[in-house]
């Protein structure tokens, strides 16, 4: 049986947000999902340019769980740029 997840500090979106690539109907795309969490992660260290270390501390959680969620998130966002994915970054 899993451990059950650890509290991860994060902002709260007022609501989710969705991204998709102009011209294509929203309802022709296949979406992937960005969790809060990797969001978070993504802002922390790519935006406000915190190492790894200051991330997982902001965040309440370890550095290695930051590094899964940065690679996680990266690779979705990736993904939805070469597949022409939308992408919906929520709860």
């Amino acid at each position: 049986m899993p451990r059950r997840q650890k509290f991860r500090q994060c902002r709260r979106l007022e609501e989710g947000r969705f991204f998709k690539p102009s011209g294509i109907p929203a309802c022709e795309l296949v979406t992937e999902e960005l969790q809060l969490d990797e969001f978070e992660a993504l802002r922390l260290c790519d935006y406000d340019g915190k190492n790894q270390i200051e991330a997982a501390e902001a965040m309440g959680i370890s550095r290695g769980t930051v590094q899964r969620l940065l690679a996680s998130g990266r690779r979705k966002m990736v993904d939805m740029i070469l597949n022409n994915k939308g992408l919906f970054v929520g709860s």
